[in-house]
């Protein structure tokens, strides 16, 4: 199994539940495909580089996953038919970049309180 990192782009029109219910939808086709989620990250909205679509901001979301190659293709065309996301980009991650994934994830973490 490979480790991937996508992060994908939902257009800004969009209200909290479509947004939620788009994400819960990528990550059920991830699981379908035999995929495992690891990790999610809302980055929320923010300020795009250059318009897209007459769009200048969008939400951010990050998965990681452990999967084949051919999710990932499965993956980018679920992307390509959605018209909530306008931008996605997935990396698969050398043996250093899932460790430093795996550190960023744990500093990240919340602390629990020893009593």
């Amino acid at each position: 199994m490979n480790h991937y990192e996508t992060v994908f782009i939902l257009t800004p029109v969009l209200s909290d539940a479509q947004v939620k219910e788009t994400v819960e939808a990528v990550k059920a086709e991830l699981e379908k495909r035999g995929a495992t989620i690891i990790n999610e990250e809302a980055w929320g909205m923010k300020k795009l580089a250059y318009p897209i679509e007459k769009k200048s901001t969008g939400f951010y979301f990050l998965l990681e996953f452990d999967g084949e190659g051919a999710v990932v293709k499965k993956l980018e065309t679920y992307f390509r038919r959605q018209d909530r996301v306008i931008r996605f980009i997935t990396v698969k991650n050398d043996k250093y970049a899932a460790e430093y994934a795996a550190k960023r994830r744990s500093l990240k973490a919340p602390k629990t309180e020893e009593a």
